[in-house]
């Protein structure tokens, strides 16, 4: 796609904007099961890349299958909560409007498993969707099997999808949240 047919895809889709008195926070993501968080997803739109720039929070939401269910659900949410949870987040620098880069942040580990951000067709159902692409020589092959989404779900909380690249099609394995500083220093 490019970056003019980009710019012209996120144009025409409508911004999200919340219903009368439904304000989406990722705690309130956190909450949800993954058939939630899909309908929310599919309710998003492509976020700008700018307001993603820098080092914003982030947080894993739910395992899709029997890690998502039951009391799996609740230790799994518990422990994704917890300060001892590995992943901190991703960092994002925007190259212009449609192209980006950026990386994983996992404490005690430092930055890990670069990614190239550009927009295209979800897997999910298809429309406009932030792509994050770990096909990159830097990464080893298992990491290099993630497909990686972002849509804006509520000014400054964007939500995605993490797939593995599996025939014929990328397969759901769970939801994760990124909570830009806008949202932090708002609230």
């Amino acid at each position: 796609m490019t970056a003019t047919t980009t710019t012209d895809a996120r144009k025409s889709s409508q911004r999200w904007a919340p219903s009368a008195g439904r304000t989406i926070t990722v705690d309130l993501l956190a909450r949800k099961g993954p058939a939630e968080l899909a309908a929310l997803y599919r309710e998003g739109t492509p976020p700008r890349l700018a307001d993603l720039d820098g080092a914003p929070q982030g947080r894993m939401l739910a395992w899709v299958g029997p890690l998502g269910e039951g009391r799996a659900r609740r230790v799994v949410g518990r422990v994704a909560r917890s300060s001892l949870f590995p992943w901190g987040g991703k960092s994002f620098e925007s190259v212009d409007d449609g192209r980006g880069k950026g990386i994983n942040r996992v404490r005690l580990l430092g930055n890990l498993f670069p990614f190239e951000t550009r927009f295209g067709p979800s897997a999910v159902d298809g429309r406009p969707s932030l792509v994050l692409d770990y096909d990159l020589p830097a990464n080893p092959w298992f990491i290099r099997q993630i497909h990686d989404e972002l849509r804006e779900v509520e000014r400054g909380v964007f939500l995605g999808p993490a797939m593995w690249k599996a025939e014929p099609a990328p397969r759901l394995v769970l939801f994760f949240a990124i909570q830009s500083a806008v949202v932090r220093s708002a609230g």
